[in-house]
């Protein structure tokens, strides 16, 4: 019974101690507990958390690149698009198989990269993106072809020398429809600096001027980035590229058809004056001012391309300068007698000085002036019977003020 005794005092006591440690580690968290009583259930826990962080450590950032990989007819009128998942982006470099290549910018978070433009149609580009974890993509796209193009033909020549009044004239081969984004894609600049402004003549034709002539000495870049421009439906552009042209020395001539003379002026100084022939009373000459827009030493003048039926067919006239679209030339005349000019005006429209048949005589008005004039010189015709010529009639916007120029515009400012 003793040994019975002695035996529950120590079970008891046993239990007692089982109970205190258990209310002590009471305060322990769980995990500590589960380390300190179960060894297999600890190491299980413990792996478990190792292999969570390794995962987080070693995995991939996902690329993703806008035109998809692989793709052959990807569209040319929205930007390229980078993005990245799980990390965030280190370079992105994207060229084109015609040598260009395409610059762009992150977002704050280097997630998102964005090209500063659109990319070119039919062209393939290559997309090389690294992520600061290192991984590293690559994808290639192909852009789509326009299904119909445009083109601008512009005056004047690229590199030639011109005179004061010479705008940049720029015609369409299709009509244009957004006249918004074919003008903000076209940029015309001066050395020296003076405000150009484009003013729509119609839906083929835009043309650029500052508010007076230009200053003798100018140099005039043109650009052209109309490449991708939509500037109709389904209708995009071709051009992409930039040219220069020159301004002479100002020449500005006056004629006077109610004195029959014309006086010339170079650098605001008088270097010439000669008598002239006008159109007569039933065929009067446009008044207002002109800008020289073709030279010919030598060409023929038929009456049947201007409305006038089979009243003349010269085939050889000397000197002749267009004035406008419609027909007006200041030309040599050698079949009027001399005793003509300065003293009645019979002509059909243009301006005639005395010349001489073959166009080579030194000697007689007709070479001299043609001799001293360029493309773009001025030519203001007043006193003449007529109303003064459309400003669209041939190269002649400076009838027009400058707010009504400005009026033109399809880039309006606020």
């Amino acid at each position: 019974m003793g040994d019975s005794h002695i035996s529950n005092r120590s079970e008891r006591s046993e239990t007692w101690s089982r109970r205190g440690l258990l209310a002590a580690l009471g305060a322990v968290p769980a995990a500590t507990l589960l380390t300190g009583c179960g060894s297999g259930s600890a190491d299980a826990a413990q792996g478990s958390g190792a292999t969570a962080s390794v995962r987080a450590v070693t995995r991939k950032a996902v690329v993703t690149v806008t035109p998809a990989d692989g793709t052959t007819k990807a569209d040319f009128s929205a930007p390229v698009e980078v993005t990245v998942t799980g990390g965030t982006l280190a370079s992105v470099k994207v060229t084109g198989n015609d040598g260009s290549a395409l610059d762009g910018s992150y977002n704050d978070a280097r997630t998102t990269w964005t090209s500063s433009r659109n990319p070119y149609s039919g062209t393939t580009y290559t997309v090389a993106v690294k992520a600061q974890d290192g991984t590293e993509e690559t994808a290639a796209f192909t852009t789509k072809s326009p299904g119909e193009t445009f083109v601008g033909y512009f005056t004047p020549e690229a590199g030639s020398t011109s005179g004061v009044g010479m705008p940049v004239s720029i015609n369409f081969t299709r009509a244009v429809s957004d006249r918004a984004a074919v003008q903000k894609a076209i940029t015309v600049t001066a050395e020296p600096a003076v405000e150009i402004v484009g003013h729509w003549f119609s839906d083929t034709r835009l043309d650029f001027r500052p508010e007076t002539y230009w200053a003798a000495g100018t140099t005039i870049t043109l650009g052209l980035r109309l490449r991708d421009v939509q500037g109709a439906g389904g209708v995009y552009g071709v051009q992409s590229k930039d040219v220069t042209f020159h301004i002479g020395r100002e020449q500005i001539s006056t004629v006077d058809l109610a004195t029959k003379e014309m006086v010339v002026q170079r650098g605001g100084e008088t270097i010439a004056t000669y008598p002239v022939s006008g159109g007569d009373a039933e065929h009067t000459t446009w008044s207002g001012i002109m800008v020289i827009s073709e030279r010919f030493k030598q060409t023929r003048m038929e009456s049947s391309t201007v409305g006038l039926g089979d009243e003349y067919d010269i085939s050889d006239v000397p000197h002749a300068q267009r004035l406008t679209a419609s027909g007006t030339f200041v030309h040599g005349n050698y079949w009027a007698a001399a005793s003509v000019f300065g003293s009645r005006n019979t002509s059909h429209g243009c301006v005639g000085l005395h010349d001489a048949k073959g166009a080579d005589d030194r000697s007689v008005d007709g070479y001299k002036f043609y001799d001293s004039s360029l493309l773009g010189d001025v030519v203001i015709v007043k006193n003449s019977g007529e109303r003064t010529v459309e400003a669209s009639n041939g190269l002649n916007g400076w009838n027009l003020s400058w707010a009504d120029w400005k009026a033109g515009s399809a880039m309006q400012s606020s």
